[in-house]
């Protein structure tokens, strides 16, 4: 029976809820993995969402089991919202190993810090966020199990027709920002095999959900009367529930050295297609810039929709729900997602 979709997000909450909705798949996985979980980096634009969905998912399955947020939560009232859904906090500076050392030991770990945005002009700070964090987190946790988020932009720009960069195909990174996020994954690789850590890399293209995305950003801009870009002419988006979801599952298929699967939506999506789309729910022109490149940040994630859950949420679904959330004034991240930069540079 196909999964039943509300019209629209009526509010913060409403998303949220829908944000952190478990899949039975990702429910199952963690009724069979022993132990509690905790989530490096927890703070940030998933974290939320996805120890939400932890937590429902562990109570789902009739199982008690702690669910553990880690962050510096330097944003206001992060903290209490996370306790007040049965999540615990702990604070903690990810570049510190003292801090890293003195927390808890627990069975299984998501890590999902990393720096992208402001890396330009913050070289040394990314590598070491993004390189430098995970060893001392693996040298902590080297008893767990650990499913570590990427980025589809370990690839670097693939031609739009052959479908996006598989989870086989040679490491290109275009810019400091994609080539420390190789660092990130040949890090975790050399844990994974000196201390036999079972783990996932997750090369995640791109998350999205009302307040934040490349569709969101589209969708903006048709609203407002400005021009696109079309210079980067394709993209990915997956309903950040589905990645959440996907994060979990993943629990399921660990290895060493690490399994590694790309988290995307299913289509290869146009960027002048899509602000078309808007532009129709809008009754409002589409104005664009440039042509669009016969290559792009893209990703084939066939693999890890056989394996850890094909998306609840397709494009059509996400235009219909971010046109009506814009049109209604909706909250936003008020964070671009710097989709149409072809160099890397964020």
């Amino acid at each position: 029976m196909p999964h039943a979709h509300p019209s629209r997000m009526e509010d913060v909450q409403h998303l949220e809820t829908l944000l952190s909705e478990p899949t039975p798949h990702a429910i199952e996985t963690l009724a069979k993995t022993d132990g509690d979980l905790i989530l490096l980096g927890v703070a940030g634009k998933m974290g939320p969402t996805l120890a939400r969905m932890a937590r429902r998912a562990f109570d789902a399955a009739g199982v008690r089991r702690r669910v553990i947020g880690v962050a510096r939560f330097s944003e206001l009232g992060s903290e209490d919202r996370l306790k007040a859904q049965g999540v615990e906090t702990i604070r903690c500076d990810l570049l510190d190993p003292a801090q890293i050392a003195s927390l808890p030991d627990v069975p299984n770990v998501i890590a999902m810090f990393g720096m992208k945005f402001g890396s330009t002009g913050q070289e040394s700070r990314t590598w070491a966020m993004n390189a430098l964090a995970p060893a001392y987190v693996c040298d902590k946790f080297r008893q767990s199990r650990v499913v570590a988020f990427s980025t589809g932009n370990v690839y670097g720009l693939t031609p739009v027709s052959l479908g996006g960069s598989r989870e086989t195909d040679t490491l290109s990174p275009t810019g400091e920002y994609a080539m420390s996020c190789v660092g990130r994954e040949r890090i975790y690789e050399h844990h994974s095999r000196t201390h036999d850590i079972p783990m996932a890399l997750l090369r995640l293209n791109y998350a999205t959900e009302m307040r934040y995305g490349v569709m969101v950003d589209i969708g903006t801009k048709v609203w407002e009367g400005q021009t696109i870009d079309l210079s980067m002419g394709h993209f990915n988006a997956i309903w950040q529930a589905d990645a959440n979801a996907a994060a979990l599952s993943a629990f399921a298929y660990l290895a060493n050295p690490p399994a590694v699967w790309n988290l995307a939506g299913p289509e290869t999506l146009s960027v002048r297609r899509v602000a078309e789309d808007f532009a129709a729910i809008f009754n409002k022109p589409s104005q664009f810039t440039g042509v669009e490149s016969t290559d792009a940040f893209l990703s084939n994630a066939q693999l890890s929709h056989r394996l850890l859950g094909y998306p609840r949420v397709g494009a059509r679904q996400m235009i219909a729900w971010i046109a009506d959330w814009i049109a209604r004034g909706g909250a936003t991240l008020g964070k671009s997602t710097h989709f149409e930069d072809r160099k890397g540079k964020y």
